[in-house]
């Protein structure tokens, strides 16, 4: 039976030219909205543009906006599947925060670009139809929000940009891809465990993010208390480490009810309190830091931003983190 697909444009690279001067730019028009005849061979396309933005100016606020269109679509509309067109820079946060708002049994698959539409070596029309053809597939449904790029499929979960100009450059550290595109098929070779849901409206509460380094002064948690985040989240070292200057910042937050999750700034590993000296991992547990299971510093953020603004009664943010 032939698939309907709803895709949504949202601007980045894939939508983008270059400039005689060597500039890569937006364009008025995006480019892609006369390409969908390549895609009619390979389901039913309802196509629409969401917004034309660069990614670096895509906020949370539109990640809300492009969940509430898919919902409302998908509500009224018999729809199959969703494919969505996003720039590279911010792709894997918009696809995290779309995992941890949707609740669909269909795929949601977004995929981008690394050159512009009039490069040379172009790939986004190039990965359009991939990532389509990844979408009609049956074997795509119930795995969560996926990336599709450069004939890799990812868990946007695991995913994250790793070069800043290679087309390779969405790999899922210490996981890997959960399927191959080849030009006969789509080989999926692993799907997630679990997933996490939490119903949102609006994004009121704040959450800020520091990566710790060598000698860190406590004054930057200072201001985050002085600003009035909600919640922090800290790329710590190692397994989730700081140094001990910081830890009277961290114990000042949390005195407050304000949360601070710990992750890793490393590609690899999980953070977890395992060192007992002052600033240690271990330490900070103790006095009622969180620690973030597999995801990196930007994902962390964003899902305790979601946890903090979720709907009705409030998360247990420790099991939502685990």
């Amino acid at each position: 039976m032939r698939k309907t697909i709803l895709l949504i444009h949202t601007g980045g690279t894939i939508s983008m030219a270059m400039s005689a001067e060597g500039a890569v730019m937006p364009n008025k028009e995006n480019p892609l909205m006369k390409e969908s005849n390549k895609l009619n061979d390979l389901a039913n396309i309802i196509e629409m543009e969401a917004f034309n933005l660069p990614s670096p100016h895509i906020t949370p606020n539109e990640m809300l906006r492009l969940r509430n269109l898919i919902m409302e679509k998908v509500s009224a509309t018999q729809i199959d599947g969703v494919v969505i067109t996003h720039g590279t820079d911010t792709l894997e946060e918009t696809a995290y925060f779309l995992e941890l708002t949707t609740n669909l049994h269909i795929p949601i698959v977004l995929t981008g670009a690394m050159r512009s539409s009039n490069e040379i070596g172009a790939d986004g029309i190039y990965n359009l139809v991939e990532a389509v053809r990844v979408t009609v597939d049956d074997e795509a449904c119930d795995k969560g929000v996926l990336v599709v790029m450069n004939d890799e499929v990812h868990l946007a979960v695991n995913t994250t940009k790793t070069s800043t100009s290679s087309v390779n450059t969405f790999q899922s550290p210490q996981y890997g891809p959960i399927g191959l595109i080849t030009k006969k098929r789509i080989l999926f070779h692993h799907a997630p465990i679990r997933r996490h849901y939490v119903d949102v409206l609006s994004l009121s509460k704040r959450v800020a993010m520091l990566k710790v380094y060598a000698g860190m002064e406590v004054d930057l948690l200072d201001v985050v208390l002085a600003c009035q985040y909600d919640g922090v989240v800290l790329e710590g070292l190692g397994q989730g480490n700081v140094p001990p200057a910081v830890v009277k910042g961290i114990e000042s937050l949390l005195e407050r009810g304000i949360p601070v999750v710990l992750v890793s700034r490393c590609f690899n590993g999980i953070a977890e309190g395992v060192y007992g000296y002052d600033g240690g991992g271990k330490m900070l547990e103790d006095l009622g830091a969180l620690f973030a299971t597999g995801i990196n510093g930007q994902k962390a953020r964003l899902k305790l931003l979601i946890g903090l603004n979720k709907v009705g009664a409030p998360l247990n943010l420790k099991e939502f983190f685990l």
